[in-house]
């Protein structure tokens, strides 16, 4: 905690005071252009690896970068997806994978969740991404992943509503910690489709 602490006392001496005009505009207003899910895994930092400032991106950040598919009932990543959207009008939804991702890498090598059931459940919502990966190859799991994600997210209305009316654009990335590449999955999917 004490790290933390240090923490808060230099972004209060040394950050805000740099940026007080723009959280004084952001204490009014909340127009993020872009809602970012991501893995829970400390390593990616969504604002990091865009450069994105404070107020700029809404971000869901869930184990595995997992949006189960629409389904009735309180739920926190869908209620979040459809403020996103519905409420703050995204233009963009980006699903970021990444490298040596924990959940994919426990899926793909099979192994033993039975002390963790939660996260046993929680990875279910994987089971279309391992049947199309039919690999145990983690960065080919983390790519089907990832559209798998984006197949899930269109499964909820106000997301394809919003698509629909071509008022959001959904994207697929893979961010590799080691090189701090960012593929762009769409831009593969698109080029295979025209040269295929």
């Amino acid at each position: 905690m004490r790290d933390l602490a240090e923490g808060v006392a230099r972004f209060q001496r040394e950050v805000f005071p740099v940026k007080a005009d723009l959280f004084a505009h952001l204490a009014d207003h909340h127009t993020p252009h872009t809602l970012f899910i991501s893995c829970s895994d400390a390593r990616v930092v969504p604002e990091l690896i865009t450069g994105c400032e404070p107020g700029e991106l809404f971000v869901i950040r869930t184990a595995g970068n997992l949006v189960p598919c629409y389904s009735p009932g309180a739920d926190g990543v869908a209620a979040s997806i459809e403020y996103a959207v519905a409420v703050l009008g995204v233009a963009d939804i980006v699903v970021c994978g990444h490298s040596a991702c924990g959940a994919m890498t426990a899926l793909a090598q099979e192994h033993d969740l039975s002390a963790a059931p939660a996260v046993a459940d929680w990875l279910r919502h994987a089971d279309a991404s391992v049947a199309r990966a039919a690999t145990s190859e983690v960065d080919a799991l983390v790519r089907q992943n990832v559209l798998a994600q984006l197949t899930n997210l269109a499964t909820h209305p106000s997301v394809a509503r919003a698509l629909a009316r071509q008022r959001v654009s959904l994207h697929g990335w893979v961010f590799d910690i080691a090189t701090g590449r960012v593929d762009d999955l769409n831009a593969t999917v698109a080029t295979a489709a025209l040269t295929a």
